[in-house]
């Protein structure tokens, strides 16, 4: 595979721009903004029903448009002799050779399977994210894939929504760090390096607060929440240097956000100074007609360019093929077009296409084989995983003779590496009940039953379609049986480790919820194996909170190890024998019950704070386990905050100080939070918002002291009736601990 010894000048590379840019045609220019999906799958029903496409012709489609210069971009090819072959096509389909684009969704990897990103933001360990997106990109960039349509930097503060699991939760400082870290790990210090990929944030903006929760559903934001809470994410990753950013589907107050002049001319480019392209999600700029917005195809493209979106991504039939027309016709002005294209060509230029667009089909096979790989999706699927509950130090297991292994998703490969990925080896996956076998060795007796029917998933995903989703038991199954023979084997083990959640296909795009209980009869089997007497550890396999209220009074030990990846078993062995302590922390408010949502810490003091927990007269208005929690087999003091100073005028900044201890008896990681409260001023302020943390590993006995800035960028907020950042004159509270109900706290005030 080539290198690049350096990367080309910004003069360089607009030199090269105008140059190919003076040579073509209204039609060229319009293909170089076309990207097409290239399904080459066998013909489905199910699939050619969705997407509206027939199979049958869109390989040939895809193709022809390659070879006469319509398409500057293809999405969803992973074989590097297939990206050759098709690249040759775009190559010579055009009269200046310019190469395609090849985008994909590489999630959380590629054919190395990392736990799933809400995971990842649970880790609360921004250089583990970007250590595995790296990998990730390095997998994908051998094959041939330019750039990812990732991270998701969507806020998700309703868990019915199924892309909660693509992204770092509800907290907006959060949610910064983790996207900034995967823009990191994805593209590396140096645009267009030969190992890294394009990161592409989205779905900007707002996509995360569809009514309701359901999927493509409109957003409604007032301009306090979309500039506090929802745009934090994609700023962060701009500043981080992301050179793509994704459109969102859903109109955003009104407007559909790919035809949002405001959100894309005004505040990514001339507000943030965003010079990267922007790509529409798919078919958006077709939904411009579906929402009523635009008048035809032809209107659609023309809004859609003039807004600024310079790629369209598309399944059949391209509004940004009516280009040339509208151009004739006077609806749009060629030099939209050139904004638009230009932006692609320098993509390309940096990316080194032009010079060297093959890919060495040997280096791929051996980077896909590396072992480090899976050694980096283990250690992050160790710093993912949450414990939620621990009653009598259960964890870690030790002296355990016999160990059942109990629960639909405990030897499910397909079901531990989650959703959203589609170039995986299933072969190579660990599940939970390999892992603990492997781990447990020929010392530890280890039984494994299903406990109920794995064909009990009810609801399919969006992309559900590809892959292998066949129940491993969806032949003769006999429920009474079987749910007998997982009795026994908890009543005849020291310890049962039951294994419950969402199957993997009820979790993603187009797979939102309207119940947060355990799906199937599963809450069912966890009470029959704990009516045994047997002690229980709930191993939660999921990418939302889940109704876990019956678990969390009866079941002494609960582990949140999400979708963990193709080293997941390993990982969860590790965690479940104390080889390492979890150590992850919740990036989301964890609810009782569905009825509660949507439910975020960061809400405001409102009317009778005192009565905060009892809004409801059938159930407590409190969280089941708030945000931030997660323990660990370590145990954790904090001293009381200090403060290099009482008081700062806005626009300084005050050092926050706290030593912590490991009190227990094992090595352990914390992640120490820092949450301020803005006491009065010219807005009311959330009761608590997250503005600092630190993950750190403590030796039993051990302190370290930390220390965190809070200067402008952690103390402003978007005010709504100035229309406006501001710093308030005010006293600020400082809290710091292991999670939002922080209690060690110390005050400063800001003045003038």
């Amino acid at each position: 595979m080539s290198t690049q010894s350096s990367a080309p000048s910004d003069a360089e590379v607009a030199e090269r721009v105008e140059s190919l840019l003076a040579k073509m045609t209204i039609v060229e220019k319009a293909g170089q903004l076309t990207q097409f999906f290239y399904f080459n799958l066998p013909p489905s029903e199910e699939i050619e029903d969705r997407l509206n496409t027939d199979f049958s012709r869109q390989p040939a489609m895809v193709e022809a448009a390659l070879s006469e210069g319509k398409a500057g971009a293809l999405l969803f090819v992973t074989d590097p002799a297939e990206v050759n072959r098709l690249q040759r096509l775009a190559v010579d389909g055009n009269r200046h050779g310019i190469p395609a684009l090849f985008g994909f969704d590489v999630i959380h990897g590629l054919r190395t399977i990392l736990p799933v990103p809400i995971a990842m933001a649970a880790s609360w360990d921004p250089a583990v994210i970007e250590q595995g997106q790296a990998v990730a990109a390095r997998e994908a960039r051998a094959v041939g894939i330019h750039w990812t349509f990732a991270p998701m930097a969507d806020i998700a503060r309703d868990p019915r929504w199924g892309r909660i699991i693509e992204g770092a939760g509800e907290d907006p400082y959060l949610g910064a760090a983790v996207a900034a870290a995967q823009v990191r790990g994805f593209q590396g210090a140096d645009f267009g390096a030969p190992d890294r990929i394009i990161a592409g944030p989205k779905h900007f903006a707002g996509y995360g607060a569809a009514l309701g929760g359901r999927d493509y559903d409109e957003v409604n934001l007032s301009d306090a929440e979309l500039w506090n809470v929802y745009l934090p994410p994609f700023k962060a990753a701009v500043d981080a240097g992301a050179g793509n950013i994704m459109t969102a589907y859903m109109p955003l107050n009104g407007i559909p956000a790919t035809g949002n002049e405001w959100l894309f001319r005004d505040v990514l480019r001339g507000q943030w100074g965003f010079d990267g392209f922007v790509v529409s999600d798919a078919q958006a700029v077709h939904n411009l007609k579906t929402h009523g917005f635009a008048e035809n195809l032809t209107d659609a493209g023309v809004r859609a360019v003039t807004t600024g979106i310079d790629l369209e991504m598309a399944i059949g039939d391209p509004a940004y093929a009516h280009l040339p027309e509208a151009v004739d016709a006077g609806l749009v002005d060629e030099a939209a077009l050139d904004a638009c294209v230009r932006r692609i060509l320098a993509t390309k230029i940096r990316l080194g296409l032009l010079d060297q667009p093959y890919v060495d089909e040997d280096h791929a096979r051996a980077v896909l084989a590396d072992p480090a790989h899976r050694a980096v999706a283990r250690t992050a699927a160790q710093r993912a995983a949450v414990l939620l509950r621990n009653e009598g130090d259960l964890l870690p297991l030790t002296g355990q003779g016999s160990i059942a292994v109990i629960g639909p998703l405990a030897d499910s490969r397909r079901d531990t590496i989650g959703p959203w990925v589609f170039d995986y080896d299933s072969a190579e996956t660990v599940t939970v009940l390999q892992g603990i076998r492997d781990r447990a060795g020929t010392d530890v007796q280890v039984s494994y039953a299903a406990g109920i029917r794995s064909a009990q998933r009810t609801f399919a995903s969006m992309f559900d379609m590809w892959g292998d989703n066949t129940p491993a038991d969806a032949g003769d199954f006999d429920d009474t049986a079987e749910l007998d023979r997982a009795v026994a084997a908890a009543r005849n083990a020291d310890v049962a480790v039951v294994v419950l959640g969402e199957w993997q296909n009820m979790i993603g795009e187009a797979a939102s919820r309207s119940s947060l209980e355990l799906p199937g009869d599963q809450l069912a089997l966890l009470q029959a194996v704990a009516a045994t007497g047997t002690p229980v550890v709930l191993l939660v396999m999921n990418g939302r909170p889940l109704d876990l209220r019956w678990a969390a009074e009866n079941i002494p030990a609960i582990l949140d190890i999400w979708y963990p990846g193709t080293q997941g078993g390993t990982a969860v062995a590790d965690l479940l024998f104390g080889d390492v302590s979890p150590g992850g922390k919740l990036p989301f408010t964890w609810p009782r019950t569905v009825g509660q949502l949507p439910m975020i810490y960061s809400h405001t003091t409102s009317h009778e704070p005192d009565n905060q927990g009892k809004r409801y007269w059938d159930e407590q208005s409190t969280p089941l386990f708030p945000f931030g929690h997660g323990l660990s087999y370590g145990r954790f003091d904090y001293s009381e905050p200090t403060l290099d100073r009482d008081s700062i005028t806005a626009g300084e900044t005050v050092t926050v100080s706290v030593t912590v201890t490991n009190t227990g008896t094992r090595e352990a990681d914390e992640v120490a939070q820092l949450y301020i409260r803005q006491r009065y001023g010219t807005a009311a302020r959330p009761i608590r918002e997250l503005k600092g943390f630190q993950r750190i590993t403590l030796a039993p006995g051990a302190s370290q002291t930390l220390t965190f800035p809070l200067g402008p960028d952690e103390l402003r907020y978007w005010n709504a009736a100035a229309k406006d950042w501001v710093i308030d004159s005010t006293s600020i509270d400082v809290f710091v601990g292991g999670d939002c109900t922080a209690t060690q706290n110390v005050s400063f005030t800001i003045t003038g």
